[in-house]
This record gives structure tokens, C-alpha cells and sequence, in this order.
């Protein structure tokens, strides 16, 4: 073989390497997501999962089945938003690497914080090539929420698959919710928190341990004692009886989706779902005041006669 011949051989190879190897780069980015023969496809099989092990793979994947059958979820399946999850995680992969530079040539920009350069590229990332946004509709100021808003009316507003489809738009429910599914595909130290009618991001790790707000625009990072006060005022006594400005456990994330749901189910008129969403929240978080009180509200509604433990969603004693 004549050299020329033998060099543009040697040439077409190794492209074929380097993009081999990108390709497995790309794919690496998504080690988080679920086994999909391993992972929940319904709410009975989550919940009877959750019942005899302390941690389900992936949150995207408990978010969205807790979704399950209400307004706004109609042609929605695990097998659509998956995916799209993953190439978002992929594509910040690629862009927080391309633009690692500047952290590193300027990091005073970033409070000396590689994990706020990493959360403030996904902030980037998010809004301006996959047009994520809080849904202007549901925009209101927390001095003027009420229990009549219809905040929970659709749960497009308050679930992923509102994020991961056609509309891209979501809320203080969901968009954290987000940032902690792409944050662990990464590799990230990120946590879901709460606090009074909120749910904001949390990156902690051996180095430090910083909050961020994901529903503005841009991203600015916070400690604690500002979410003492925004959206709502709460009290020392409130942030022990309801868990709140805490990084969540797995449980506690479940329950957290539990609750969303039983208020979407509340504002559908399905009042007996949302006291059994509500019981499960309790089984999973049994320290939170607030699901409790709901709980029991639900249930005087329904009456004596109706308890929300012993109906449709109860685990079934054998999962096999």
C-alpha cells in the first residue's frame, strides 16, 4: 500500500476512535438514570417498592409515576420523558465542559465555586437551548396565594412531564425538582428542600454546602436563613414540625410527590385519591405535621366511613 493510501487509512480510523470515544463520553454523563428493568412502572409497583427499600434509583422516575392518572398527564409514558432527560443531561455535559475555562481563569466570578459554575451552566443550559421557564400563568405574589389559585389544577404545572414535553414550562414544584434529576445524571451533590409552599436546590459536599434558587431568572445562590423568609415567613417551631430548609432523603422525596399529588387530586374533585396520596405522603415522612393535618382534613370530608388506608392504592402484601 502506497504511504498516502496507508496515512489517510490511519486518518479515518482514528476519527472513528475519537468519535467512538465521545460517544461513550456522552453516554457516561447519564450513569444515573434507571435500569429500566429494575425501576417502577406504575404507582401500585413505586409504592410497593418504596414499602421494603429505603431508595428508588432515579427521582425523575418517582416524580413522574406519582403523576399517574391526573389532568394533564393524557399520552404521557415513562419511555418518552426518560429519554429526553437524558440528552439534556448529555448536551450540559457537553456545554459545562466546553465552558469550563472560565471558571477556571476567573473563578471570583463564581463565588470560587465550582459547583455554582456547574449549577449557574445548567441555569444557562436549560433556559436558553431548551427554553425552560416558569409558566407565566401560575406567576403570582406569595402575599396574594390563596387555597383558590388552581395552582394545582393541572399537573403539567407541578410535574416533569410538564418540563420534558412540548411546552417546557413548569414551577417552584417541579423546576427543582429538575435541576436535582439532571444534578445526580452528572454526578452532582445536589438535594431537594422545602420550605413553606416551596422547593428549592442544594448542592453539599466535602468542600461546601450552598442553596440556589431555580425559578428566577439567572441563579444566585443562598444560605439557609433566606428561605426563613421568601416566599413566606416560617417560625422555628414550623421548620421542626414540618422538616423544612433539610436536605430530603429518598422517603422524604416520595413523599414530597405524594403530597403534589394529593393536592392535584384535591382540586380534580377526587377527594378519596388525594386522602390515599396523602396517607402514603405520612407513611413516608410520618414527622411532617402538614401531610397529617391534610390527611385528616381529607378525611373528615369523606366521613367515618371511608378511611383512606384501607382503599385502592394499599400495597399489596406479595409484590410478586
Amino acid at each position: 500500500m502506497k504511504t498516502r493510501q496507508w496515512w489517510a487509512v490511519v486518518l479515518i480510523l482514528s476519527g472513528l476512535i475519537v468519535m467512538l470515544r465521545l460517544a461513550l463520553d456522552a453516554r457516561s454523563c447519564s450513569k444515573g438514570s434507571p435500569n429500566p428493568t429494575a425501576a417502577p412502572q406504575n404507582l401500585r409497583a413505586l409504592l410497593a417498592m418504596a414499602k421494603t427499600q429505603s431508595k428508588i434509583e432515579d427521582i425523575a422516575v418517582v416524580n413522574l409515576i406519582c403523576a399517574e392518572g391526573l389532568a394533564g398527564t393524557d399520552g404521557i409514558e415513562l419511555g418518552q420523558c426518560l429519554p429526553t432527560l437524558d440528552r439534556w443531561a448529555d448536551r450540559l455535559k457537553m456545554e459545562t465542559d466546553r465552558h469550563l475555562y472560565r471558571f477556571r481563569e476567573n473563578p471570583r466570578e463564581f463565588h470560587n465555586s465550582d459547583g455554582f459554575f456547574r449549577l449557574l451552566m445548567m441555569a444557562v443550559v436549560l433556559a436558553e437551548d431548551f427554553c425552560v421557564r416558569y409558566n407565566p400563568a401560575r406567576v403570582s405574589n406569595p402575599n396574594e396565594a390563596t387555597t383558590k389559585d388552581s395552582f394545582f389544577a393541572d399537573s403539567r404545572d407541578v410535574f416533569l412531564h410538564g418540563l420534558l414535553g412540548p411546552s417546557h414550562m413548569g414551577t417552584c414544584s417541579s423546576v427543582p425538582v429538575l435541576y436535582v434529576a439532571l444534578g445526580r445524571r452528572l454526578g452532582y451533590p445536589v438535594s431537594l428542600v422545602t420550605t413553606k409552599g416551596h422547593l428549592f436546590v442544594r448542592w453539599e459536599d466535602a468542600k461546601e454546602r450552598f442553596n440556589v434558587e431555580t425559578t428566577g431568572r439567572g441563579l444566585e445562590r443562598y444560605e439557609d436563613d433566606y428561605f426563613k423568609h421568601w416566599p413566606f415567613a416560617i417560625t422555628d417551631e414550623e421548620i421542626q414540625a414540618e422538616g423544612y430548609l433539610k436536605s430530603l432523603t429518598p422517603a422524604e422525596e416520595l413523599a414530597v410527590f405524594l403530597s403534589i399529588r394529593g393536592m392535584c387530586l384535591k382540586e380534580g374533585g377526587r377527594t378519596a385519591e388525594a386522602a390515599e396520596a396523602f396517607a402514603f405522603a405520612v407513611r413516608h415522612a410520618p414527622n411532617v405535621r402538614g401531610y397529617r393535618l391534610m390527611l385528616a382534613s381529607l378525611e373528615r370530608t369523606l366521613g367515618a366511613g371511608t378511611r383512606a388506608r384501607q382503599k385502592a392504592f394499599a400495597v399489596p402484601k406479595s409484590t410478586k
